[in-house]
């Protein structure tokens, strides 16, 4: 018998990749400009880490940040009008793919960046004694970032209560994590003496049991936690990446561990059929209100900017 939990986990998941195959055809079909970082594949770790989450908890997100939007926010409207650039969008339609924000929800571009404002966030809910708490999406290759472990030594000296959601794919653009970290990953957080824990990102109730056993501890103690997510993104970096750095063989391999299809065989034909129509229809929806949105006013780009 499939669970409640299954059910809500799928369709969370089930939207996300979606949406992303949906902006993939979108802009095979001229209809939008510059780039994407599509998550296809890393649907896991956004579903199972924010179903962990309590009512006014906050996120930080990264460059490859639709699917931690989608998980927290449920709102695929906003979202796809503020990629085509429309005044619906979560933006006005000025933040783009990358740079995202909704109640309790904040993305930019720079790599590590937002761990570094998470942080910052966090002691501010703690001197606030809100009892809420961040967590901050990054990539393995964030972890060679200075901000990062700079933001992490001052999360376990001052005690911020925020979990670092590691999402390990491998690859930092093109570059192997073998290339670019020395050493274990997570040996960073044992150097803070953060408690910290690798998990594997092919099931989603995995993640999910590990998040919330990472958020109950961060909450408790108002401490810093990391979660190494070992996780692969089928698609390229960005959507015109020909995946040159690594073999078809290897892609192969991860696709049998594709969490969608994992969580997918546990649910009976019918239910995941309604499931899958519900997402296909929210996410047509999503493009046709889009469409008829206006795009943003140039005499109005600046408003909003500055304060009087």
């Amino acid at each position: 018998m499939t669970s409640d939990r299954e059910l809500t986990l799928y369709e969370r998941m089930f939207l996300i990749r979606c949406f992303e195959e949906r902006i993939g055809d979108l802009f095979a079909q001229g209809e939008l400009f510059g780039t994407t970082h599509p998550c296809i594949g890393q649907e896991a770790t956004a579903v199972g880490v924010t179903a962990a989450l309590e009512p006014g908890d906050i996120v930080t997100s990264t460059h490859r940040g639709h699917g931690h939007f989608l998980a927290f926010t449920n709102d695929p409207d906003g979202l796809m009008a503020e990629i085509m650039g429309k005044i619906t969008g979560v933006c006005a339609g000025r933040g783009g793919s990358q740079h995202l924000h909704s109640e309790g929800f904040y993305a930019n571009g720079i790599t590590g960046g937002m761990t570094a404002v998470g942080t910052g966030m966090a002691l501010a809910e703690k001197r606030k004694r809100s009892g809420k708490i961040v967590v901050s999406f990054l990539g393995d290759g964030a972890m060679a970032q200075g901000v990062v472990l700079e933001g992490m030594n001052m999360a376990a000296l001052w005690g911020a209560p925020i979990l670092y959601a590691v999402e390990n794919n491998l690859y930092a653009m093109s570059t192997h994590v073998r290339a670019a970290l020395a050493g274990r990953l997570l040996a960073r957080a044992d150097a803070c003496d953060i408690p910290c824990e690798q998990v594997a990102a092919d099931d989603v109730l995995t993640v999910y049991d590990a998040a919330r056993k990472a958020c109950r501890q961060v909450r408790d103690d108002a401490r810093p936690y990391l979660l190494e997510l070992l996780t692969y993104r089928f698609a390229g970096h960005s959507i015109n990446d020909p995946r040159a750095y690594r073999t078809r063989e290897e892609e192969a391999e991860w696709l049998e561990r594709d969490p969608l299809a994992a969580l997918a065989g546990r649910i009976d034909d019918e239910r995941r059929s309604q499931i899958e129509g519900r997402c296909r229809g929210r996410i047509e929806r999503a493009v046709a209100r889009a469409h008829r949105a206006p795009t943003q006013n140039p005499g109005d780009i600046g408003s909003g900017l500055w304060q009087s």
